[in-house]
């Protein structure tokens, strides 16, 4: 095991200096908090993971979740994940104070997150998901539901969880089945299956409490007729006594990674007596989860980057450990006399540490930049307010949830790889880190969805006026960063690529207005890998301008190694990362049609 999962320093650095976080607690929301109230909450969640998360990852993949009887079985760890971790506030922190919170900015929660998820990405789902379910019961759903669920999710006594997919449709879910039928006492009768269903069941939780997706008899077709229920695996009645709900743990997946984080088959009503309560209006259900969904893309995200965080410290341990070769002379060889070297002096085992610590950096920052566009949105004190920052939330939700799960798990592989034959062997946790990771970019839509959302909604969203606002956001950092002339060549290099960007959707447009969507979207992965590549090197340039700043300022809190780091980091993306770009524009603009099915197919067979 290693030593470290992340270095604080620089998780705070990101959140006070980069993203100003203590500039959110001059809004009226915030106003009960300051920067030493929010470093205590910090420092327990540290304390907490250091204590009950991070000595139990590599036990929870060696031992894991397991189907038997019934019933699903998990790691005694998720028992006091949810159940201390309530009393931390983990799960509530960011809730009004009304619904039992702390209205912590999701900024810092999501900082607090990041620190758990990067100790053990095994654990923070199970209060996660059900973090996410209670927000829907709070935003949505009437009185009576609130108080009958809310405060024991809150507390970790309950979990929740939000059932969508289903066997025939998968990711389609306009083709769900699950069937609800209205009764004269104010219920409805649930019937269906629903897969990939994770943390739907643990031998812990008392009950827990399921978000469900189904339609109503009679409802439209497709997505138009889907509502959102309360469907608990116990119900419990007027004086809170619980009664079996006809909700059935069918099967728990076993899988590549996050082997502690129980992924179950549910089934509703095969006794038919499984009780589900409409939450707000009929048909109404799909819009009312997508509502909640920036907030679980945004957790994706910081679970992958936080998960290569914990595969870079890993690795750099290594690296500074482990003696091995000899540096070449002068004259190009080796002397067999002198001490072998550590392989952290050796250039290509810095380059893969450096392609690491760029990645876990810049989709570190760019996570907390989400989490704070959320914040500044719900906050707003004006409508324009309110649209400019939903606006620059959603034109990068895609790459926030996209980014740090692809190249999260290229720097992980990077890690491996510096291990040498160690890293494929068990003794050593990179080869866990590199499972774990793997589901990140298939959790919350696939990287075909998303990559699909970006190019085909977010790009052409207000007719282009979402992509004029974040251009606008990246020309001020530009801007900033030219008043150092250390960085004056990085920011040319940026408007270069905002340029280029403009070239190839100039020459992929036309397709679009055209109606020939499916030749617009041919290559809205190639997209989204372009598109990161050039929001990372927006951020890194931010990154390293307060670093310049700091460099100057005599009262900066951290070293200048620290901030050298930064600046040296980001100049390594910008040599080694960004360059990618050109290729990615080349394959946008080639006319070629590979892709797209022909009348006559002969060349997949």
């Amino acid at each position: 095991m290693a030593d470290k999962y992340i270095d604080i320093d620089t998780l705070k650095y990101m959140l006070y200096d980069v993203h100003q976080l203590e500039e959110l607690f001059k809004r009226e929301r915030f106003v009960d908090h300051d920067k030493e109230s929010i470093d205590l909450f910090l420092e327990s969640n540290k304390d907490f993971a250091d204590k009950e998360l991070f000595p139990f990852v590599k036990e929870m993949d060696e031992q894991p979740a397991h189907y038997k009887d019934g019933k699903v079985y998990v790691h005694d760890q998720v028992k006091t994940m949810m159940h201390k971790g309530g009393e931390l506030g983990v799960i509530s922190a960011s809730f009004d104070y009304d619904d039992g919170g702390m209205q912590i900015p999701l900024l810092a929660h999501t900082a607090a997150y990041f620190i758990l998820d990067a100790a053990n990405n095994h654990l923070p789902g199970y209060a996660g998901l059900t973090q996410g379910a209670a927000e829907l019961i709070i935003h949505f759903a009437n009185k009576a539901l609130n108080e009958a669920y809310v405060p024991k999710m809150l507390s970790g006594q309950w979990g929740g969880t939000m059932c969508l997919t289903e066997p025939q449709a998968g990711s389609s879910l306009s083709d769900i089945v699950t069937k609800a039928k209205p009764t004269s006492d104010g219920y409805y009768n649930i019937t269906g299956q629903k897969i990939f269903i994770s943390g739907g069941d643990n031998q812990f939780a008392e009950n827990i409490v399921h978000l469900v997706l189904a339609r109503i008899e009679g409802a439209p077709k497709g997505t138009k007729g889907i509502s959102l229920f309360v469907v608990p695996k116990n119900r419990p009645d007027a004086s809170g006594v619980l009664t079996p709900n006809d909700v059935t743990t069918v099967a728990d997946f076993q899988k590549l990674g996050q082997r502690g984080y129980c992924t179950t088959h549910l089934g509703f009503g095969d006794a038919e007596d499984c009780r589900g309560w409409l939450v707000g209006n009929e048909n109404q259900g799909l819009n009312y989860m997508f509502l909640m969904m920036n907030a679980a893309r945004i957790a994706v995200g910081r679970g992958a980057s936080a998960i290569a965080s914990a595969a870079y410290y890993a690795s750099l341990q290594y690296a500074n450990e482990r003696p091995q070769g000899r540096k070449l002379s002068s004259d190009g060889k080796k002397n067999p006399d002198e001490n072998q070297s550590l392989i952290i002096e050796h250039p290509d085992v810095r380059r893969m540490l450096l392609l690491q610590k760029a990645v876990v950096e810049g989709s570190m920052s760019l996570v907390l930049r989400a989490a704070k566009y959320y914040d500044l949105e719900v906050t707003a004190t004006s409508p324009e307010e309110k649209n400019k920052y939903n606006t620059l939330l959603e034109m990068i939700i895609p790459v926030v949830k996209t980014y740090p799960s692809e190249a999260g798990s290229y720097a992980v592989n990077n890690g491996l790889q510096v291990l040498g034959g160690y890293g494929f062997c068990a003794d050593f946790i990179l080869q866990q880190y590199y499972r774990d990771i793997r589901i990140s970019a298939i959790y919350e839509g696939t990287t075909g969805i998303q990559s699909q959302d970006l190019l085909g909604r977010k790009i052409t969203m207000g007719q282009g006026s979402g992509l004029a606002l974040l251009s606008a956001e990246i020309l001020e950092t530009i801007e900033a960063s030219k008043k150092h002339e250390a960085l004056q060549p990085y920011a040319a290099i940026l408007s270069e690529k905002l340029a280029l960007t403009q070239k190839i959707l100039q020459q992929l447009m036309p397709h679009a207005v055209k109606g020939d969507f499916e030749r617009y979207l041919a290559d809205a992965s190639i997209f989204m890998e372009f598109f990161s590549l050039i929001i990372i090197g927006w951020t890194w340039l931010e990154i390293a301008t307060k670093a310049q700043e700091s460099l100057k300022d005599p009262d900066a809190s951290l070293s200048e190694e620290f901030y050298i780091g930064k600046i040296e980091t980001m100049k390594y993306f910008f040599s080694y990362e960004l360059p990618k770009t050109l290729g990615q524009a080349a394959i946008l603009m080639d006319p070629t049609t590979v892709t797209i099915k022909k009348e006559k197919e002969e060349y997949i067979n």
